[in-house]
């Protein structure tokens, strides 16, 4: 694809378009005291924003075997190991549900298998000596208004399920800033991929304060490649990427984990940087 992602053609050359005629106008024509030539440059201006917001550009793809890559571009907010607490209730589960006014109504049990993703489930930070197998890594990366927002698959496999959720209390929202760790119940739509070996990767691209569509350009059933653009979602956001801690180490650096090199946290490009690796 490269250039320009789908949609961002008509925000960039219709304010170029125009703006280029007020400059015109202003040149040849009656300057109108100074605002045809002002506008034009302001329209151009906002033509280069959604430029460079739009941008889709190519990117090398990692070959080695077993890699699970970003699926955004920014920097990782934090890496953390997890277990499932809860998952949510199902139309016919009424008793024991936990109600909460941020993130909505729990099931205090987990799924059966709790690395299938199968409906979206509550995590907590693992204390370290209490690990287990059923344990996932999550990997979050904050997406500024600056960074590229094709969204790319992580693996080679079927996109199986993509659910989408509205955040809490609002019809559509609420929308608390891209880089607070609550954000993880803004407006998301969650997606899983499976391998042909029965991996499941979940990845949730989560609204933000300005972010308000999540765009997907895939269907369940789609067959991806590595890397395969998949989404967008339009100015700044967030991505988490969650994948079983038994069978992967972390290979970046988080805001979290205090590395004066990396202060906002490794900066990743989607589709390029390498996220996990098999154990």
């Amino acid at each position: 694809m490269g250039l320009l992602a789908r949609g961002g053609h008509a925000p960039v050359l219709i304010p170029a378009v125009v703006g280029f005629s007020f400059i015109t106008i202003g040149s040849l024509v009656d300057p109108l005291m100074g605002l045809a030539p002002g506008c034009g440059i302001f329209l151009l201006m906002i033509s280069a924003f959604f430029a460079n917001f739009w941008r889709d550009p190519d990117r090398p793809i990692p070959r080695d075997e077993g890699v699970i890559v970003s699926s955004a571009d920014g920097h990782v907010m934090f890496a953390r190991r997890e277990k499932a607490t809860g998952r949510r209730p199902s139309a016919t589960e009424t008793e024991d549900i936990q109600s909460d006014e941020h993130t909505g109504d729990w099931h205090p049990e987990s799924c059966e298998e709790p690395l299938s993703f199968s409906t979206e489930q509550r995590f907590e930070a693992v204390e370290k000596g209490d690990e287990s197998e059923s344990d996932v890594w999550r990997v979050a990366v904050f997406m500024s208004p600056l960074d590229v927002h094709v969204n790319r698959a992580p693996i080679a496999g079927t996109l199986t399920q993509m659910e989408h959720r509205v955040g809490k209390g609002r019809k559509r929202g609420p929308f608390l800033a891209a880089y607070r760790k609550e954000s993880e119940y803004n407006e998301r739509v969650r997606s899983l991929f499976v391998d042909d070996a029965g991996l499941v990767v979940e990845v949730t691209q989560i609204s933000g304060a300005l972010a308000r569509t999540i765009i997907p350009w895939v269907s369940e059933g789609t067959e991806l490649r590595r890397g395969q653009r998949y989404g967008m979602i339009r100015l700044g956001s967030r991505v988490d990427i969650r994948v079983p801690a038994a069978q992967f180490s972390v290979e970046v650096v988080s805001a979290e984990d205090g590395n004066s090199t990396y202060p906002k946290g490794e900066f990743v490009k989607a589709g390029t940087s390498i996220l996990f690796k098999p154990i």
